[in-house]
């Protein structure tokens, strides 16, 4: 016993049960304080902010035209070339080190790829995925450097992102230790910048946090963390403190030519403002080329000899309805059938799932890249892999699908780009043109430091800058006042909802005062101010007034799309809002009826991109209804009253060539799909001796293998009836979910089962002018409201 004693109190005992101790205490100090807490206000009250209000773009536009008319006091020392991700970023850099910058956009800030990304702040496990199993060095030096930028993303713009937690379903037991390793060792690899660890989970814990889920050969699930963001209005934020900073900015000015001095290096730009026609002459030190997937075009205009370096990669997203995800939680499905990662994740009161990765050309200017109906259906068949066969998934689901070009870079040109590097690259030409390409939203801040560092030491400023970069601590406009409860205070001041409250504290920071501060009496008893753009989506009618008086919007699209993302959350919503949103605009910035209406057709043509259906607008003519054509020609006295038609909904629009709809069925129709039934089906008992093809009024069967040629039959006899262009991946999905797919035969109720939901998730063209009754759309609310 006294020996036992004695070597349990020994001085090596002690010293290793000392050490266990404070190793136990740090570990669970540090697990306490780790995760990335948001930085505090920096104002001591809850006042808010002081209003600030930027210089108008006249005042914008008379600055740059003044550096080419007095050069010697108005010169700038840069001038960036493109107002997405990057620009912005460059100009928020270069400008925190005290040099005279000036940015130009040729359409609106972030209105190409810098608004159609994943939304995700994330340093990309399939990168590392990569880089582990093909021992790429460059994929590995890409996820530490985007993990590096994540935490500092989160905390530069804490209300534009935040940490969200994503599941990857496992459904083989072997992938368990697997995606277990492979999500430690993307923890370990972000080291103290970190958010939260991930964790296994169970099989029943997965499906309590995510019903949605396959059950059938789930065996458990792994979650990690990675941020996500607001991509256009992160890119709006940018732009504003470039502008607060003192820099000089303009969206819709286009470079027509590059001026160089006798030595061939450039000295300046020919700039056109694309709203008025007006051209003019911007003079700078230096020119940074910042314009993402469309490098190669100022490079062409820079040396007509130029070779490609950016080969761009088309990606597209669809968003569906909130029921498909739970609020709080994303999913990666990492083994697609075709070995792409797809995306799963609540965004902005809807899910958007995405994205794909094709090879494709950079589009015409001003021409807006659309979403291919196959990679649409590509998603959705992913979705349906993993998603319970109590949900259905439709096509009809979709709210709006849009995509996006990414600036890849490579030396070759042939080949997929699903391998190439997201690396960026920083690029000097003879004439002083410096390139800034490649990269993703994650790695702007530190694209931009190499960008402006590059171009401090090119152009010779050193002298000029008042030190080195700084944007590591730079908050962004609106982050100064702004905590997590400031909804609570914007609540209790202004009388909004709830929902209302928190969507402009995530999207304004502190600046959502000023926003609330032109929101008008709703009339209720409650809320008392915010009227909405859309009945079931939290945008307000002052937020079109905030964006045209303080963030540089000029059209109505700027609106939808960029300053809210009504466009991108709910296209046929943000369709009903495009009317009111340029009577706004209209009498803020004095529009007339030409105008009115080239705004209300570029919003349709827009819309039509975001997966709006074709021809939206045409309508049958009657005695009651105008349409939407002629109701743009008329301008906007119908809705004050002085137009003696009524101004159609979206739910009385007839004459649609195709429109993605719920399944109802037509007056008449079943009656013509029992006549196609008798003629194709047969008597049940072939014992009767009856031969085939007999009619008879008893019960009849058609064989399984002959519907789809039955339905097309069908569609021909009557067009618009919904059948024309089913898909056969849609066809077995359908005979899956009504229990049919090892049945031989089918009745005449399960033959109408299997229209039925053959339109539902199908894409359904619609009435055609023959057919005269009007079908009204299921509202939003009711069914997800898809397009």
């Amino acid at each position: 016993m006294s020996v036992v004693i004695r070597r349990l109190f020994s001085r090596r005992t002690l010293a290793y049960a000392g050490a266990t101790t404070l190793g136990v205490v740090g570990g669970g100090y540090y697990y306490l304080n780790s995760g990335p807490p948001y930085p505090a206000s920096v104002l001591e009250t809850r006042r808010p902010p002081p209003p600030w209000t930027p210089p108008s773009r006249q005042a914008m536009l008379d600055a740059l035209e003044n550096s080419g008319t007095h050069p010697d006091s108005d010169q700038f020392d840069l001038l960036i070339v493109g107002g997405g991700a990057t620009g912005a970023g460059v100009a928020v850099d270069a400008a925190s080190r005290g040099l005279r910058v000036a940015l130009v956009e040729r359409g609106d800030f972030s209105s190409g790829t810098s608004s159609k990304s994943t939304k995700l702040v994330h340093g990309g496990v399939r990168y590392l995925q990569k880089a582990v199993m093909e021992l790429d060095y460059e994929q590995y030096k890409l996820v530490c450097e985007a993990l590096h930028e994540r935490k500092i993303f989160l905390h530069t713009a804490p209300y534009l992102s935040h940490m969200l937690p994503i599941m990857l379903p496992i459904y083989k037991y072997w992938q368990v230790p697997y995606y277990w390793a492979g999500c430690k060792l993307y923890d370990l690899l972000a080291g103290k910048e970190n958010m939260e660890s991930s964790y296994l989970m169970s099989k029943g814990k997965a499906l309590e946090i995510f019903p949605m889920l396959k059950r059938e050969g789930l065996v458990g699930a792994v979650v990690y963390y990675d941020g996500q963001h607001n991509d256009a209005r992160m890119n709006v934020a940018l732009i504003m403190t470039a502008v607060k900073l003192g820099a000089t900015v303009a969206n819709y000015c286009s470079v027509t030519d590059l001026h160089k001095n006798a030595d061939g290096k450039l000295i300046g730009a020919k700039v056109r403002d694309q709203l008025t026609g007006r051209e003019f002459d911007v003079r700078a030190k230096g020119i940074i080329n910042a314009t993402g997937p469309y490098a190669d075009t100022l490079l062409k205009l820079n040396s007509p000899d130029h070779k490609p370096i950016v080969r761009p990669s088309s990606g597209i997203h669809i968003t569906l309805p909130a029921y498909y995800a739970p609020s709080q939680m994303g999913l990666l499905d990492p083994a697609t059938s075709d070995g792409r990662v797809i995306f799963f994740l609540p965004w902005e009161g809807g899910v958007v799932a995405g994205t794909t990765d094709t090879p494709t050309k950079v589009n015409a200017e001003n021409e807006e890249v659309t979403a291919n109906e196959d990679e649409v259906n590509w998603v959705l068949d992913e979705v349906r892999r993993y998603l319970s066969r109590d949900i259905r998934v439709r096509r009809g689901d979709v709210l709006s699908a849009w995509a996006g070009l990414r600036p890849l870079i490579a030396a070759r040109s042939e080949g997929g780009t699903e391998g190439l590097v997201r690396n960026h690259l920083v690029r000097v030409e003879k004439s002083g043109l410096v390139t800034i390409a490649g990269g993703k939203w994650t790695t702007y801040r530190a694209m931009a430091e190499d960008a402006v560092d590059t171009a401090i030491e090119v152009f010779g400023l050193q002298d000029k800058v008042n030190g080195p970069c700084r944007t590591e601590e730079l908050r962004l406009v609106g982050s100064d006042g702004w905590s997590p409860t400031v909804f609570i205070g914007l609540i209790q001041r202004f009388g909004l909802d709830t929902d209302v409250a928190t969507q402009l504290s995530d999207n304004y920071g502190d600046r959502a005062w000023t926003v609330c501060a032109l929101a008008q009496p709703t009339g209720e008893q409650w809320p008392l101010h915010g009227v909405l753009l859309s009945p079931n989506y939290p945008y307000l009618e002052a937020e079109v007034l905030y964006a045209t008086r303080h963030e540089y919007a000029c059209t109505a699209v700027d609106v939808l799309a960029r300053r809210t993302r009504l466009a991108f959350v709910n296209a046929q919503a943000a369709l009903s809002a495009l009317p009111r949103v340029i009577e706004i605009m209209s009498e803020e910035l004095g529009w007339d009826r030409g105008r009115q209406r080239q705004e209300f057709e570029r919003g349709v043509k827009f819309l039509q991109s975001m997966g709006l259906p074709p021809n939206i607008t045409n309508n049958n003519e009657g005695n009651d209804t105008m349409s939407w054509i002629r109701w743009a020609k008329h301008g906007f006295w119908c809705i004050i009253g002085m137009h003696p038609k009524v101004v159609p909904t979206i739910q009385t629009v007839k004459g649609i060539p195709q429109q993605y709809s719920r399944a109802k069925f037509e007056p008449g129709e079943i009656e013509s799909l029992r006549d196609v039934f008798d003629r194709y089906a047969v008597v049940a008992d072939e014992s009767t001796g009856l031969p085939e093809g007999s009619l008879v009024d008893d019960d009849k069967r058609l064989r399984k293998d002959r519907i789809k040629d039955v339905l097309r039959e069908f569609a021909k006899e009557r067009p618009g009836s919904g059948y024309e262009r089913f898909r056969d991946a849609d066809y077995r999905y359908v005979l899956t979910e009504t229990g049919l797919e090892d049945r031989e035969d089918v009745g005449f109720d399960e033959f109408v089962e299997v229209c039925e939901n053959l339109k539902d998730v199908s894409l359904i063209p619609v009435a055609t002018r023959k057919v005269k009754v009007e079908r009204r759309g299921i509202p939003v609310e009711k069914s997800g409201g898809g397009v």
